[in-house]
């Protein structure tokens, strides 16, 4: 198994791509914790998971300090950790004229904010050969017609820049820094933003999807999960400051 004895922190691991990422590490031989806000959903996942080996929950609002000041707490009581999933997000997807200051503090306190000082906080706790791994989107780079992303596509081009700027600065400490831009995934938190939308417009994004990705379809959760381990694992040794596109082909063209 390619994560064996290794430590995780999934934050946003109670469901969609950080529930799939969790699995995936557990099923590598992984020790994992996984933080999210609702306490029902950690302890359903806590529930689905405990099958695929050692899992524990934290219950945690990483928008606040609080909230990292709980989750670097529990770490440092349980020991060194290996690798850091800074998942957790928000996504405004509103016209930009409508965009408000609390949605605006919300998306940074959470997309930016988070990584950075959780992995500050965490720093102690990470020893040669620890990864780093981000979960950007596409929309950092590439936008969907009648889709407005102001918000979402700042604060993930935000999450690329420090990327790349820790993994230079934390290279000379033997730690990874990478990061995941996923292309349209089929998650809850999806589901509902295309709820929002009327009839026409959820029809249209659908015909939009099937006729730019050039494998016809959004993603699954699953297909996170390779690039999530190889990143995690000591097969990426030598790979560090990258922002890697795993969406069907859609930022290629």
């Amino acid at each position: 198994m390619r994560l064996s004895g290794k430590r995780a922190l999934v934050t946003g691991g109670s469901d969609g791509i950080g529930l799939a990422i969790s699995e995936a590490f557990l099923r590598e031989g992984a020790e994992v914790l996984i933080v999210g806000r609702d306490t029902k959903k950690l302890e359903a996942a806590r529930q689905k998971l405990t099958a695929a080996g050692s899992v524990e929950t934290q219950s945690a609002d990483l928008s606040t300090s609080s909230g990292i000041d709980a989750v670097v707490e529990r770490v440092k009581a349980t020991g060194p950790l290996d690798i850091l999933v800074n998942n957790a997000g928000v996504a405004y997807l509103v016209p930009f004229e409508t965009v408000t200051e609390d949605q605006f503090q919300q998306s940074f306190a959470l997309n930016v904010s988070a990584a950075f000082f959780l992995t500050q906080r965490l720093l102690p706790q990470f020893g040669a050969g620890a990864s780093v791994i981000n979960i950007s989107s596409y929309f950092a780079n590439k936008m969907i017609p009648k889709r407005p992303s102001s918000l979402y596509s700042l604060s993930k081009g935000a999450l690329n820049s420090l990327t790349k700027s820790l993994a230079f600065e934390l290279g000379p400490r033997g730690i990874r820094v990478n990061a995941i831009a996923p292309g349209t995934v089929d998650t809850a938190m999806r589901r509902k933003s295309i709820e929002n939308l009327p009839a026409a417009a959820q029809a249209e994004l659908k015909a939009y999807v099937e006729r730019s990705y050039p494998l016809g379809r959004i993603g699954q959760t699953g297909d996170l999960s390779g690039i999530a381990v190889y990143l995690a694992s000591d097969e990426a040794a030598w790979t560090s400051g990258g922002i890697f596109a795993i969406d069907g082909g859609y930022t290629a063209g």
